[in-house]
């Protein structure tokens, strides 16, 4: 049986940026990745992981299967100057790589970043796809996302326009006070 979990990333190990590396460079192959159509140089890659972690307004997710990265994604919050859009948060940057689908690590790392948005007081998530990411497409409807515009000339891939979906799903608990402690969603089943 296959041992998933996921967690927050605080700092990177080597063995960690090189896992990232690869499982990202085998989604990208496989159609989807961080807008790059084809895998970039590794160094290009590890700056990219190392950058990532600098950054304060994003917190990095890895999923693990049988203690190997195979997926990631990124919560992104509005710098501190932006009150007026303090309650919005966006996931980003989600994968899994192929070998690793089927196990449910990528409802795992959405229920995660979900689950950790709602504990930081996020009211609203964002998130955008490729139409051709179907599997991403289904989970994000099956987990409550709502999609409410499709972008026509989203992404340019192999010489044609892509659309791209966009996705918002309400965190806040319309049963719950204000200032109660959000309620974490569901287990995933």
């Amino acid at each position: 049986m296959c041992a998933a979990k996921v967690e927050r990333v605080a700092k990177l190990t080597e063995c960690d940026v090189a896992e990232l590396c690869d499982a990202a460079s085998l989604a990208i192959l496989d159609g989807g990745g961080f807008g790059w159509l084809e895998p970039p140089p590794r160094q290009t890659l590890e700056a990219y992981w190392r950058g990532v972690m600098l950054v304060p307004e994003r917190e990095l997710f890895v999923a693990r299967l049988n203690g190997v990265i195979c997926g990631s994604g990124q919560l992104v919050v509005p710098p501190k100057n932006n009150e007026a859009q303090k309650h919005y948060s966006a996931l980003q940057h989600g994968f899994t790589a192929p070998w690793a689908r089927g196990h449910g690590v990528g409802r795992m790392l959405t229920l995660e970043i979900e689950l950790q948005a709602r504990h930081r007081r996020i009211r609203v998530m964002n998130l955008d796809v490729r139409e051709t990411q179907t599997g991403a497409i289904r989970l994000y409807k099956e987990l409550g996302f709502t999609h409410w515009a499709t972008h026509p000339h989203y992404a340019f891939v192999r010489g044609k326009w892509t659309p791209g979906l966009f996705f918002f799903k309400n965190l806040q608990e319309t049963d719950a006070p204000p200032n109660s402690p959000p309620k974490p969603p569901a287990a995933p089943e």
